[in-house]
């Protein structure tokens, strides 16, 4: 299963090789975004727009409202795997 995570994109920092910088709750790093160009969004129209990263790639783009589901979904998925991982360890062994 592949995950794509939502991020937003705050900057472009090199439109010749397709790079920008996104936020990911607070959190900045470079992805490609070549996936998510074409002749009616140039790379430089990415700045503010909402995406799903995997790898390192922006693979589409997506609205706020399903970017805030998404976030909050995968933050419930971590808080549910935690309680999962205190439980394991709390097994009699």
């Amino acid at each position: 299963m592949c995950l794509g995570i939502p991020g937003r994109i705050v900057t472009v920092d090199n439109s010749e090789d397709c790079l920008a910088t996104v936020d990911v709750c607070g959190v900045k790093r470079q992805i490609n975004v070549s996936c998510i160009i074409d002749d009616d969004h140039p790379v430089d129209s990415c700045v503010g727009e909402w995406v799903l990263i995997h790898v390192g790639f922006a693979m589409s783009r997506i609205d706020d409202d399903e970017a805030v589901k998404t976030l909050k979904l995968l933050t419930e998925l971590g808080e549910a795997q935690a309680e999962v991982e205190a439980m394991r360890g709390s097994l009699l062994q």
